[in-house]
């Protein structure tokens, strides 16, 4: 009877509810971060709930409250906020494309589509378990970022100055963290430096929140302009129409195909050396008749009887 409830535990507990879990554990964390910062700010704790409940994605809410809290307009930090979203709109259409979902239930996975779902959604084999991977982190995310930004936001004033905690440089460390294992190639890696020193230069003289729009329209020239040549950039890392290991069967099919030799195609098998009809290129010689034929006696004629 004991094995039952493990067998259930071990149907549940996938490796794709694993990491779904432990990414909305790690990610959750940040939201004291944000609630600390908001109220910290100057946003009461509804409209700091509010930010958290409805714009969802933390990327975004860390933009609009930090513009806030440099004194910027409102209008500055919307736009500083929509310009982080807009990545979510290129996630939503990979999701759409992966998961197909239909009615209500498109609505509540636009919501929870970030960062995390994403990544551990893709990184699952097969279509259960993305789904699975998807949800678990998606609504875990959601559930515990909200609940640790009403940690956040209640003990803000106990916290006193999050600067003083490293607080206000978690959002910072994550976006690096999240970025630097992408900058494999020399374009990126330029891109980002000639926005962090751009970025760096127009904060002294540009009001809160348009450095980084500034940067924003650099990457977006520089990639308008510059493109490289076809079948480089920065291409997604799965093709959402390809079945899971598309790739791999491929790759051993080509590696046994009987066509393919190196480069180069199979050689015909010779014939037998054995073969009646050829003798190292020459044709077989005829038979000789019997020497005893009785029409023929080393050029004699043949003796009459008795």
């Amino acid at each position: 009877m004991s094995s039952v409830p493990s067998t259930a535990a071990s149907s549940l507990l996938t490796p794709a509810t694993k990491i779904g879990l432990s990414v909305s554990l790690a990610t959750g964390l940040y939201g004291i971060s944000f609630g600390a910062l908001s109220v910290a700010s100057g946003l009461s704790f509804w409209q700091t709930m509010a930010l958290g409940l409805l714009m969802f994605t933390g990327g975004s809410q860390f933009a609009f409250v930090g513009v806030i809290a440099g004194g910027g307009a409102g209008a500055s930090a919307f736009g500083a906020a929509t310009l982080l979203g807009l990545r979510n709109l290129l996630y939503g259409m990979q999701m759409n494309a992966l998961m197909r979902p239909h009615g209500f239930t498109k609505v509540l996975m636009a919501h929870v589509t970030i960062d995390e779902s994403l990544a551990t959604a893709s990184g699952q084999t097969t279509d259960s378990e993305m789904r699975r991977g998807f949800w678990v982190a998606g609504v875990g995310v959601f559930v515990l970022w909200n609940l640790f930004i009403v940690a956040g936001a209640l003990l803000g004033d106990a916290l006193g100055d999050p600067r003083q905690w490293g607080l206000d440089g978690a959002a910072v460390a994550a976006f690096l963290a999240l970025l630097w294992p992408r900058l494999t190639a020399r374009q990126p890696v330029a891109i980002a430096v000639v926005c962090a020193l751009a970025t760096v230069i127009a904060v002294p003289f540009a009001p809160p929140g348009i450095p980084i729009l500034i940067a924003a329209l650099i990457a977006g020239l520089w990639g308008w302009f510059g493109r490289g040549r076809r079948g480089q950039g920065l291409e997604p890392e799965m093709n959402p129409y390809d079945e899971p290991n598309a790739g791999t069967s491929r790759k051993q099919a080509s590696s046994s195909s009987p066509t393919k030799n190196d480069g180069a195609a199979p050689e015909p098998s010779l014939p037998p050396t054995t073969s009646p009809t050829q003798n190292d290129g020459a044709a077989p010689e005829p038979s000789l008749p019997p020497t005893t034929s009785p029409t023929q006696n080393d050029g004699a004629a043949p003796e009459g009887g008795h």
